[in-house]
Parts: C-alpha cells; sequence; structure tokens
C-alpha cells in the first residue's frame, strides 16, 4: 500500500488530497500541522496516534524518509523550503499552488528536482478533469485547425471573492500570492497545455474596484453580526448560513472544533468586506504570447454571479466554446457549417479534477505511469503570473 505524509491540514490538504488518497487505497501515515486542534481532529480520522502527529515540519523531516510521499499543502508562502528538504530525501511530493511566492524560487526547486530522485508534481488539478480533457481532445482531432488565440474568463463569483479574497488567507499579498496567481494559477496552467508552447510576453490591467472602505453601504459596521445594512450581497451570516455546514466553505470557518456563530462574531471570515483588510485586484486581464504565436486572453473576476470558466478556443478550420460549470461544450466548422454540441461531466470539486488530480499521481507512485505534468512544464503557469503582476503594476508588457 502507498504510503503518504501530510504536510499541512487545511481544507486542501486534510479535507481534499488526504480523503481522496484513501478512498483510492493509500494510506496516511504522518501528519502535520501548527494547530493542535486540527491535528488532532485529522488524525481521527485517520486512526493515528501521537507519534505519527506533529506540530512543525523540522521535528517530521528528523525522522528521514518514513514515507513513499508526501503531499505539501501550507500556506502560500511555506512551500518551497519544506519541498527543497523532502526533495533532499527523496520523497517524491504532491505540491500545492502556488509554488512559491518569489520568481527566483522556482528555478531553485527546479534545480532540486533535477539532483533528487523524488518528482515534484503541482497541483494543477483543472488538467485530470473531464471538461478540459476533452477540450484537449479537440485540439489533438485537428478538427480546429491551427490553434491561433484563446480567450478565457475565470468567473470567481462574488461570494467565493469575498471568503478566499477579501477574508480568507489569500486577502493580502505579500504574504499570499498575487490574486493572478492565487487564482488563476490553474489556468495559466491550461492556457500553457492548449498553446503546446512556452510563454514568450505578457501583458495585463487590473486593480482593486470595489472592496474597498468607500463602497461600503451607509451605516456599515465592522462585523456582519452587528450591521443593520439590508440585503448587502457579502452577509457573512447569509453567505456561510445557507450552506451546507460539513462541506466547503463552511469547513474552513469551523475547523477544529468552532462553532459558526463564534467563527462569525469573532474570527475574519465576520469582517466587513469593506473595512480594508485586503490589498489583491478583484478584476484583471492579461494577454499571453506563446512562442508558436497562439495569443491567448484571460479574465479573472470577483464581480461575476457564478463560480466558473468559460472559454474559446480559436483555430484556423473551427471555433471551440466552453462552460465548465454546466460542462458544455459547443464547436463551430468553418469548412462545413457543422455545429456539434454535446456536454461533460463536470461533478465534483474543480470539476472532478481534484480526485482525478490524485488518482494520477498514485498511478504515478505505483509506476504504472509518467508524472501527471513535468515539474518544468509547471513553472510556466508562474512564470506568466509573476510577468502580469509586474505588468500590472508597472504598465509595461513584460518577457517571460
Amino acid at each position: 500500500m502507498t504510503s503518504v505524509a501530510i504536510l499541512g491540514c487545511g481544507n486542501r490538504g486534510a479535507d481534499v488530497y488526504a480523503r481522496h488518497l484513501t478512498a483510492l487505497g493509500a494510506s496516511i501515515t504522518h501528519l502535520v500541522d501548527s494547530r493542535p486542534a486540527r491535528l488532532a481532529e485529522v488524525a481521527v480520522r485517520h486512526g493515528l496516534g501521537t507519534g505519527a502527529c506533529f506540530a512543525d515540519a523540522d521535528a517530521f523531516f528528523a525522522l528521514g524518509r518514513v514515507a513513499d510521499a508526501l503531499v505539501i499543502a501550507t500556506p502560500d508562502d511555506m512551500h518551497v523550503e519544506p519541498c527543497l528538504r523532502a526533495l533532499a530525501l527523496g520523497y517524491d511530493v504532491l505540491l500545492e499552488k502556488p509554488i512559491c511566492l518569489q520568481e527566483v524560487e522556482l528555478e531553485t526547486l527546479l534545480a532540486a528536482e533535477a539532483s533528487s530522485s523524488g518528482r515534484v508534481t503541482v497541483c494543477h488539478v483543472l488538467r485530470a478533469t473531464a471538461f478540459f480533457r476533452a477540450v484537449r481532445a479537440v485540439l489533438d482531432s485537428g478538427r480546429l485547425g491551427r490553434l491561433v488565440g484563446i480567450q478565457h474568463a475565470e468567473n470567481v463569483a462574488y461570494w467565493h471573492y469575498a471568503h478566499s479574497f477579501v477574508r480568507g488567507n489569500w486577502r493580502s499579498s505579500p504574504p499570499a500570492a498575487p490574486f493572478i496567481l492565487a487564482k488563476s494559477g490553474h489556468d495559466l496552467d491550461l492556457l500553457r497545455w492548449f498553446a503546446g508552447a512556452p510563454p514568450v510576453r505578457v501583458s495585463s490591467e487590473g486593480g482593486l474596484h470595489h472592496f474597498r472602505p468607500e463602497e461600503a453601504p451607509v451605516g456599515a459596521s465592522d462585523r456582519c453580526v452587528t450591521c443593520p445594512v439590508v440585503a448587502c450581497p457579502y452577509d457573512a451570516r447569509v453567505i456561510y448560513g445557507g450552506r451546507d455546514p460539513v462541506v466547503w466553505p463552511v469547513t474552513v470557518l469551523t475547523a477544529g472544533g468552532v462553532t459558526l456563530a463564534d467563527a462569525l462574531a469573532h474570527g475574519p471570515y465576520g469582517r466587513c468586506v469593506y473595512s480594508g483588510g485586503n490589498n489583491v485586484a478583484d478584476h484583471q486581464a492579461m494577454t499571453v504570447t506563446f512562442a508558436n504565436g497562439v495569443i491567448a486572453q484571460l479574465t479573472v473576476s470577483a464581480l461575476t454571479h457564478n463560480n466558473t470558466r468559460t472559454l474559446k478556443l480559436l483555430g484556423t478550420h473551427g471555433e471551440l466554446r466552453g462552460q465548465m460549470e454546466r460542462g458544455e461544450l459547443e464547436r463551430h466548422d468553418f469548412r462545413t457549417g457543422e455545429v456539434e454540441r454535446w456536454t461533460v461531466d463536470a461533478a465534483g470539486n474543480h470539476g472532478g479534477g481534484d480526485v482525478g488530480l490524485v488518482a494520477a499521481w498514485l498511478a504515478f507512485l505505483r509506476g504504472q505511469s509518467a508524472p501527471p505534468t513535468p515539474l518544468a512544464e509547471s513553472l510556466d503557469s508562474h512564470r506568466m503570473a509573476f510577468a502580469a503582476e509586474r505588468a500590472r503594476l508597472a504598465g509595461t508588457v513584460e518577457r517571460v
């Protein structure tokens, strides 16, 4: 049985990756997390005693290599250092994105992997979805002719942005990654996959338009539980109180045994979204030119009603349109006039990508396949994001 240690027992590490790994036949053997209550909670799920649980990475790594592989799902600014230590011990690593917050660290990690027997797989889960695999299959079939352009939009949804990028861990960069990397690293990886070539040039515009103190409704208080404003779309009592209490995002608030009422009254997820606690963009657009001439546009926005991806692939012989949430695809053939419409299963977290990636990674660990995506290719998503943030802040066109 494949044994896996989990470094970082938050939503992604414990609720997603550890859960899917266990369901697919792997054994979770060690846990690392600095929060005692959360560590104990996750240990119970996997039947682990205190000897397999660690409050810090130093104590865990001091054991040497004690599992077949390691999941690193720590906060954004704590990915590189444990990954380097894991590679030095020969671990295969499933590394949560974003990989790092400093561009120079990309090359450091690549060099470390080259000198290790272990391999790093970045958690770019969208490549593993049935929906985007269907998109890739159309490209590979040649039915679009030569790919020329990509128009891709990530619709974050107003409530999701409020949860993750105003009240949540990604509200401020630094220490978190810039919005375009933290939220759209998956999408940039898709652009790289579809283009089939490395990026060479990036431009970008965007900013924080709405979630600022001057945008607050008259009379708003600093917490939703004491706010008299009626019908605010960002009322935390409505966003969280109306959702299933045992699934994300409510589980983020109640991890470690905290009640929802206490979280809204005292924790970050009950704060007013206009209180000035965030600095990341809420609407951003970027253009990428790839080495083979493909030009891609990506727009990522908080100001949408739905939480989905939409795209157009523009080829010399046809156009493909897609809506991920509904699993809808539509192909137009310029030569014959044919229009083909079909749906693909898009159920599950990230459209089934979470379990799909874990399954592909396990197949690699078991010697049944190559790694899902080579690290060198995964790094291009981050190179594009860092270039986009430089371009957004400086008003420049950046080389990648």
